[in-house]
């Protein structure tokens, strides 16, 4: 009996303490802003992205990866707090996701797993992410903006951590850059490797938006003046591609270590962002718009048991959280929104969402399937429909177009069954809709907007 309690002790040490020490580790970086297209490896052909790049070209894309949208115009905070919780954020009152259910952190402890987020402090989940372990945040989000190496100080804490820790159990290490997010600032040696004048402009790109979607002079929105210009829009993406260079360079930092510990090969690594964001598409800038460029983001999963591949089938980010317990062999709690792609992973589905619904405070709602799409703008009276298929950067509205008027009231009507499904009670209509010709603010305008929204806070 002694020289097999001897023995179990031996393996003990060797193994760890529990099944979980058999699972794979799991490195979640998440980036802040940052489009599905602004990787090299999934088509852009100016930024430069290495370590992304090399993590897609070993793993598995997710196409069609989406927020769900915004109860807030700083769409980072419930975009975050979805991601967490597994859940739309009609399911909650207020900003914030409760940490009293069940969540993304407390879910993976209980699989085995030591927890560690590190990220930006402003318009994030902070309820849930007080239930990580370890819970750490940037000594200052303006100050790891504007050091011009975005991501160094995240980056410099989790290499640390990976070194130092002795804990027995896998971790799952949750890492939400407050990059590439403005102010965009990036060291010379990553601004010096894009010629300016050369960085091509969206597809999509236009001076101004064709009318008014609601949030025409957000804070992102007033950053530019209208009408957008090239040279002006040139700017902000070589400022944009810079910063995403600089991060990818410190995410490389980490998966550098990874493989110097001999953990690489058991750690699943997935890559994804809040939203993405417009930069001169459809003449906007920011994220508060239900356009592909300010609502899709990259998804990128690799490590064991992840197949190289890529696939359009429809996701959510909320589907993230049960799609990563799926894959350590954890269940999926009882009561969220999100679904397990893991058999799209896998191969074994083509997809597992037929269609998704998409809403931004109360002035946008949309809905998409694998070819159509439509936003709703209530307060104009506005409808668009896209043909995805033919039409990828929502370039060609059909929806004034007479023989689309039947496919635009059943869409419209699928809107109304995706509203109820999500408790989302916002009239598609509106009594009297607000002109939709819209006219650029002059600066003093703004200027006293500004001033306004300044004194309704203090109040």
């Amino acid at each position: 009996m002694k020289l097999l309690s001897s023995l179990v002790a031996s393996l003990v040490l060797i193994l760890g303490n529990s099944p979980a020490a058999t699972k794979p580790n799991v490195l979640f970086l998440f980036a802040d802003d940052m489009r599905a297209d602004s990787v090299a490896a999934l088509g852009n052909p100016v930024v430069k992205t290495p370590t992304l790049d090399a993590l897609a070209n070993r793993g598995f894309v997710m196409r069609n990866a989406y927020c769900l949208g915004g109860n807030s115009a700083a769409v980072c905070t419930p975009s975050r707090n979805m991601l967490l919780s597994g859940n739309a954020f009609f399911r909650w009152k207020g900003l914030l996701a409760p940490a009293d259910g069940a969540n993304f952190p407390v879910s993976m402890q209980t699989a085995g797993y030591e927890t560690y987020h590190h990220g930006k402090r402003g318009n994030t989940a902070s309820l849930i992410q007080a239930k990580f372990e370890t819970n750490k945040y940037l000594t200052n989000d303006q100050g790891d903006r504007n050091s011009g190496e975005p991501g160094r100080e995240i980056a410099d804490d989790a290499v640390k951590f990976l070194k130092d820790r002795k804990d027995a159990r896998p971790f799952f290490m949750y890492l939400a850059f407050g990059n590439p997010h403005d102010p965009r600032v990036a060291a010379k040696n990553y601004l010096d490797l894009y010629q300016r004048d050369q960085i091509p402009l969206p597809k999509n790109f236009l001076p101004q938006h064709p009318f008014d979607n609601g949030e025409m002079t957000i804070r992102d929105e007033a950053l530019l003046p209208w009408p957008r210009t090239e040279a002006a829009v040139r700017k902000e993406l070589h400022e944009y591609y810079a910063t995403i260079t600089a991060m990818d360079f410190h995410m490389g930092r980490i998966i550098a270590v990874l493989k110097e510990l001999g953990q690489l090969d058991n750690t699943i690594i997935l890559f994804s962002a809040d939203q993405g964001i417009a930069i001169g598409s459809h003449g906007l800038l920011g994220k508060q718009n239900l356009y592909d460029a300010g609502m899709k983001s990259p998804l990128v999963f690799a490590g064991p048991g992840i197949p190289h591949g890529a696939s359009d089938a429809l996701a959510y980010l909320l589907d993230i959280y049960p799609t990563v317990l799926d894959l350590v062999g954890a269940a999926k709690p009882a009561g969220i929104d999100g679904q397990s792609f893991r058999p799209v992973l896998t191969g074994s589905a083509k997809t597992v969402r037929n269609e998704l619904f998409f809403a931004y405070r109360d002035v946008q709602r949309a809905w998409r399937d694998d070819r159509w799409k439509l936003i709703r703008y209530p307060q104009a009276n506005v409808t668009q429909l896209f043909d995805l298929q033919a039409d990828p950067d929502e370039m060609k509205n059909l929806a004034d177009l007479p023989a689309h008027q039947p496919r635009v009231e059943q869409l419209l009507a699928k809107l109304k069954e995706s509203q109820a499904k999500f408790t989302d009670t916002l009239p598609l209509t509106v009594p009297n809709p607000k002109p939709a010709k819209w006219t650029p603010p002059s600066a003093d305008d703004l200027a006293k907007q500004k001033a306004k929204k300044k004194a309704e806070k203090k109040k």
